[in-house]
């Protein structure tokens, strides 16, 4: 077709289809008035009710806009003179719909024919509301940057804070800091205790409404508890919280309570002023607007405003200070967060006594993929039953590291509990009551998805179904430890699908609960982040903790990736070794295995398979595990024990397990009802191992 060949009504149309069914942005054609005549039905956030009830109407009649006055003149201007406009920000959501508005980009020009006849407008709306949050978060920090930290005074610095976020990423914000950083004296060693004083350094309110405030500047008290402020000090985790009349724990602090609805809140980020570990202050962000929600982005930023203001802090408080002191964050280091393994996520929730408790609770990887979980606690309070209960907790360790099963361990536990008794015992009268304690202790295993529990006098973890049914299962309670008379502890495997929830708990917790079932009714939706649950959990329970610690441990399982697994089924025979051998190099060669781990592999596997075929009894089977480790397993029939010896020079065998304790990074036995399982660990490259998710 010519240049100037006249388009027919036919392509005209045509094209004019294709571009209002296909165009990735928003079109719209106005008439002379600004009446909707068509709409793109590719941008359904356009518009919620349906185009025949759009058509024919006003803009403004369908869209709420940010600044009508000022979209109407900027239209009306295109149809008048002819010149486009062109990416003209507005902000709109459809008419009467709650929530955020949309940002978009607006591009306007005239439509008219050939005779010069003007039909009205195209308007093209491009949404960038992603892409302006942000540019509004990068102009925020740049703000916090360059503003923040110019005075070597920790009041004052606070102070610029506040008047770098509010309004843009607050429409109120609250500065309390540890009152002795303020004096310049270095900061107390984390976690915050929940009696140590924070003064409120810095207040402000994009309405400058002086009534929303909760306590005065320069006040100087604790934060309540349990509150997501005194959570997030003691934990150094953000906290993004929605607000409401029946949000539960503005009861424990019934002066912000007030000013929260005051204000009109709905939304709130507590953010950690940390520095190396070390907790200096508490940065709260409140949004009053309705139309302006927080996402786990704003969250990400308050993490890095709140990073920024925390050195400025810092280098206020060690100017005020004359003498500088060492911090000592090293020696007084936060505890550790709960690993979270291949198969098994985890979170915590641990609220310690008046007196310091001696509960505790544990995760660690065991061989074949395998999560041990730990929760227990030893009567008593103070010194001896926190050093007790660390005493037994490294005795757990040491004992898993054999393999046991967990009725096993729990009664050679009880071993150690009950010789700690006798120790206990011979001290002189007027020490602390005779040592008895409880323990629950499981083990989940992703292959076969089961949690194998055993009890020791504690109770029973509560079961959250992927479906949201929940279930305590019916267990042996087993006898308390430190009880030389008793019944046995028994083991009891349930099945677990992949995505339920374990919560393992203290007796403490069910005491400071509101109801039996409040623990239940929390997990009923186990699909939520695993510390939102806990944190539901604290919000619920009464402020009462002479009673012991209360320890809530939450596991979500998740299966084990399929192909990283590999099983043979190996004839009993001395030849299965060199078809053993192949079967492994071709796995390894799928797994990227480089070539010298490979010739260890088999090296092992080879070893392993001659003892279990020589004396081992059928059935045999061959199984390798990539996880973070190389894992290689052989079961057989024979239940009798494999001995590691140190050959003589004219023996002609022996070797075996002694070359496997030299090749592998770690090796054991593991008995089954069927059975044994032998296996041995190696570690691979970082680049060939899984990654934890």
């Amino acid at each position: 077709m010519a240049q100037n060949e006249a388009v027919s009504p036919g392509e005209g149309a045509a094209v004019l289809e294709a571009l209002f069914r296909q165009s990735p942005t928003g079109l719209l054609i106005l008439d002379t008035e600004l009446r909707i005549l068509r709409i793109n039905l590719t941008r359904p956030v356009l518009h919620e009710a349906p185009t025949e009830q759009i058509v024919g109407r006003h803009v403004t009649d369908v869209y709420d806009l940010s600044a009508p006055d000022e979209v109407e003149a900027m239209l009306y201007s295109v149809l008048e003179n002819g010149a486009p406009a062109r990416e003209r920000l507005v902000g709109l959501r459809p008419k009467g719909a709650p929530g955020p508005e949309y940002l978009f980009s607006v591009s306007a020009a005239r439509l008219e024919d050939a005779e010069g006849r003007i039909w009205g407008l195209l308007t093209e709306m491009l949404d960038v509301t992603e892409r302006e949050k942000a540019r509004a978060r990068m102009r925020v920090l740049s703000s916090v940057r360059e503003h923040v930290g110019r005075t070597l005074d920790v009041v004052a610095t606070c102070q610029e804070l506040v008047q770098a976020v509010v309004p843009d990423l607050a429409d109120i914000a609250v500065v309390e800091v540890v009152d002795a950083v303020v004096r310049g004296e270095d900061p107390p060693p984390s976690p915050l205790g929940p009696e140590v004083p924070l003064r409120r350094a810095a207040f402000g309110h994009s309405g400058g409404d002086e009534q929303t405030r909760a306590h005065p500047l320069g006040d100087v008290r604790a934060l309540p508890f349990p509150t997501p402020y005194a959570q997030t000090l003691a934990d150094l985790k953000p906290r993004l919280v929605a607000l409401g009349p029946d949000t539960p724990w503005l009861a424990a602090d019934p002066p912000r309570a007030e000013a929260i609805g005051a204000s009109g809140a709905h939304a709130l980020i507590t953010a950690p002023l940390t520095l190396r570990g070390t907790v200096l202050g508490l940065l709260s962000l409140y949004r009053t607007d309705q139309a302006d929600v927080y996402d786990r982005d704003d969250v990400t930023l308050a993490l890095a405003v709140a990073a920024h203001t925390a050195l400025c802090i810092d280098n206020a408080r060690r100017y005020t200070r004359e003498h500088a002191i060492a911090l000592t964050v090293q020696h007084h280091l936060l505890r550790s967060s709960t690993a979270t393994h291949t198969t098994v996520e985890t979170a915590h929730l641990h609220v310690p006594s008046e007196a310091g408790g001696g509960g505790g609770f544990d995760t660690f990887a065991l061989p074949g993929t395998r999560t041990a979980l730990v929760v227990g606690e030893v009567v008593g309070q103070g010194i001896y039953a926190a050093t007790t209960m660390g005493q037994l907790g490294t005795a757990i360790r040491s004992l898993a590291a054999l393999d046991l099963e967990p009725d096993e361990l729990l009664a050679r536990l009880n071993d150690t509990a009950i010789s700690l008794a006798q120790e206990r015992a011979a001290l002189p009268p007027d020490d602390p009551m005779p040592l008895t304690g409880s323990c629950a202790y499981a083990v989940h295993d992703p292959l076969a998805r089961t949690c194998t529990i055993a009890l020791a006098g504690h109770p029973p973890p509560v079961i959250a179904h992927p479906d949201g049914t929940t279930q305590i299962p019916d267990l042996p309670a087993g006898p308390p430890l430190g009880t030389a008379e008793g019944p046995p502890f028994a083991a009891t495997t349930v099945s677990v699908a992949d995505g339920s929830v374990l919560a393992f708990h203290t007796t403490s917790l069910l005491r400071a609960s509101p109801s039996p079932d409040t623990l239940q009714r929390v997990l009923a939706h186990p699909e939520r982040p695993l510390q939102d649950l806990c944190d539901d959990v604290l919000y619920r329970l009464r402020n009462d903790t002479r009673h012991g610690d209360v320890i809530l441990l939450l596991a979500r399982t998740h299966s084990f990736p399929a192909d990283q697994v590999a099983t043979w089924h190996l004839d009993h025979d001395p030849q299965a070794v060199a078809p053993a051998r192949s079967h492994v190099r071709h796995q390894l060669i799928l797994w990227g295995v480089d070539e010298e781990s490979a010739y260890t592999t088999e090296m092992i596997v080879s070893e392993l398979v001659t003892n279990a075929v020589r004396y081992g009894t059928p059935p045999v089977r061959l199984q390798l595990i990539k996880d973070r480790t190389l894992t290689c397993e052989v079961h057989d029939g024979n239940p009798v024990a494999p001995r590691l010896r140190h050959a003589k020079t004219i023996d002609e065998g022996g070797r075996g397990l002694f070359i496997i304790a030299q090749l592998a990074q770690n090796w054991g036995v593991r008995y089954t009802l069927d059975g044994k399982t032998v296996w041995a660990e190696q570690t691979l490259p970082p680049r060939i191992t899984n990654r934890p998710r």
